[in-house]
């Protein structure tokens, strides 16, 4: 890890702008403000700082920055691209306090940079439906929180329906007040294609929705099947496992107001993992080409009394 470090876009903030701008702008520099691609010239006054654009279709300025997660932000890109490789990097997760140690950056700050970079690892809203024709996709749900907080069991802990398209190896993950036939159905009918095959344990909260797909078949848990052929969920339990270690052994405490943020890094990092032909810094430019349009504030992030360690 100290090695990759010693590259110029990780020691220099000029450098850090340029491969992000290398990165983003492939095809040619777009204006964040009306999309124009190639229609624009770089500032070059004394007074005007490097990689400032100017668009000749709107007129208006702007950086490599602009309508991404690292708006306006203080913190040098340098430091910034540092943090992604780290959270990219970081199996089982990377804690805002082994952020704050390693950048040097105040804890308050490192937990805002964690946020930030969980947003840009967000599916694009314009990534479409999971499954199709001839695909299966693994549904089941999983719990995590203090069991024995209070009485109700399972019923007490933090809840995610998780989604695994087994073709891509493609999961997504949503936390859910309460895993009931209304709110699974509604996660899989706006994530999964009605001509999907579906595959869950025997949980009676897939029957209804199980309908609505081309096929829906069941191992059944509790008779200890766990696989009948194809017919498995094991894929997406598989996944769990990750996340869960995650949670615990790197985050120890997280509050259900942020959980989905976490569910989302996860989810992210099985997609892009290595047995999907992704290494650390393949995972890292998937994290900076994913900055665009999703732009998080201070406030949306709630309160520091419900951060993680």
């Amino acid at each position: 890890m100290a090695a990759i470090f010693e590259l110029p876009h990780f020691q220099d903030a000029d450098e850090a702008r340029k491969y992000l701008e290398n990165l983003r702008w492939a095809d040619g520099v777009v204006c964040p403000h009306c999309g124009v691609i190639g229609g624009h010239y770089e500032l070059k006054g004394k007074s005007t700082r490097p990689g400032v654009y100017k668009c000749g279709a709107c007129s208006d300025q702007f950086t490599v920055t602009v309508g991404t997660v690292f708006e306006r932000s203080k913190i040098k890109l340098h430091i910034w691209l540092q943090a992604v490789h780290l959270m990219s990097a970081s199996k089982k997760g990377i804690s805002a306090k082994q952020i704050e140690r390693m950048l040097g950056v105040s804890y308050k700050t490192a937990w805002f940079m964690c946020h930030r970079i969980r947003e840009a690892m967000t599916v694009s809203p314009t990534a479409g439906q999971m499954g199709g024709p001839n695909t299966i996709v693994e549904a089941d749900e999983t719990y995590w929180g203090n069991l024995y907080k209070a009485k109700g069991g399972a019923g007490h802990k933090m809840k995610v329906v998780s989604l695994v398209e087994r073709e891509s190896g493609q999961k997504r993950s949503f936390h859910v007040a309460n895993v009931t036939s209304d709110t699974v159905e509604a996660v899989l009918k706006s994530q999964v294609h009605a001509e999907t095959h579906l595959m869950t344990d025997e949980s009676a909260v897939y029957k209804r929705v199980g309908k609505h797909f081309s096929a829906h078949s069941t191992v059944n848990h509790g008779a200890k099947e766990y696989a009948r052929g194809n017919v498995t969920s094991n894929t997406v339990e598989a996944s769990f496992a990750i996340f869960k270690r995650g949670l615990n052994g790197t985050f120890h405490s997280v509050s259900e107001r942020h959980l989905q943020r976490y569910a989302t890094e996860f989810d992210f990092k099985w997609n892009f993992r290595s047995a999907n032909g992704f290494d650390d810094v393949m995972r890292a430019d998937a994290t900076l080409k994913g900055i665009a349009g999703k732009r998080l504030t201070y406030r949306r992030t709630d309160s520091l009394q419900a951060s993680h360690l």
